[in-house]
């Protein structure tokens, strides 16, 4: 009985000290992955995002998360085999939080511009953008850029975007209103207090088919714009670059960025606009 008492206690005490030691090993790859990657939590990939973009990135019915950046940054971080935290702030605050390292990376889409290039380091594009001029239907304006580039005249456009750079750069002689928020940047000119706004197209239709008869695009002859997103990390962390480019390279010669896209966006991805090797 004895015998048989410590063949069970060593065999618990060899089964405590596997476990112990598997947990170990565990905890010192999740350090050296946080080490390697230089990320903010070890084990875990946290992201900042602003989740009042439907379809891109918003919040579901149930509350959670949902949309094309949500699914890239879920199949992202199981394929680093890291745990995935979603930050949702304030789109202007995104940029400051990643500098301040309260994240990882942000995945909302920013342009990879060489003036946010002094802060924040950027992947390669992942999201294509096609920026457009919408305002209330019926307008007798022309539908050119003169025809909107009047002294008076008020456009509106989320602060800090790309959006808000091209109304001044297109617009002139025109007044920016910038929202730190874009669903205000629409209703100033649903409710008549803008006179147009310059958006993305894909929030464009999403508002249009939210809110049929407030706002129309208008019928420039070409779009303001056509640009792409990029995933932004701290600066200077060109580890976590490289395996965020890698993934994005991987899954769009495969298919399934594209996959993803359509499922979520309801449209296909366009060409990116740099080749992968």
């Amino acid at each position: 009985m004895r015998k048989k008492l410590s063949v069970v206690l060593v065999a618990a005490l060899t089964a405590s000290m596997a476990m112990l030691g598997g947990s170990a090993q565990a905890s010192t790859h999740s350090a050296a992955a946080a080490v390697n990657l230089h990320l903010v939590k070890a084990g875990s990939l946290t992201v900042g995002m602003s989740l009042t973009f439907k379809p891109e990135m918003y919040l579901d019915a149930k509350g959670k998360p949902a949309g094309y950046d949500v699914a890239m940054v879920t199949a992202l971080a199981k394929s680093l085999g890291l745990k995935l935290v979603i930050k949702n702030i304030d789109w202007a605050g995104l940029i400051p939080g990643l500098m301040a390292r309260k994240f990882d990376m942000i995945s909302a889409g920013h342009t990879a511009t060489a003036e946010r290039a002094k802060s924040v380091t950027f992947s390669r594009d992942y999201v294509p953008y096609t920026t457009i001029l919408a305002a209330k239907p019926g307008t007798t304006r022309a539908a050119t850029l003169a025809g909107w580039n009047v002294a008076g005249t008020k456009i509106t456009a989320l602060e800090g975007s790309t959006a808000a750079g091209l109304v001044t750069s297109n617009f002139s002689a025109a007044t920016l209103v910038g929202f730190p928020d874009q669903s205000a940047a629409f209703l100033e000119v649903s409710t008549g207090r803008a006179d147009a706004i310059v958006v993305e197209e894909y929030l464009a239709a999403d508002f249009i088919k939210s809110n049929p008869g407030q706002l129309a695009v208008v019928k420039l002859a070409k779009p303001i714009d056509v640009g792409f997103g990029a995933w932004a990390v701290q600066l200077g962390n060109f580890s976590l670059q490289k395996k965020l480019s890698a993934f994005i390279c991987t899954n769009y010669k495969s298919g399934a960025m594209g996959k993803m896209f359509k499922k979520e966006m309801g449209f296909d991805l366009a060409e990116m606009p740099k080749a992968c090797s």
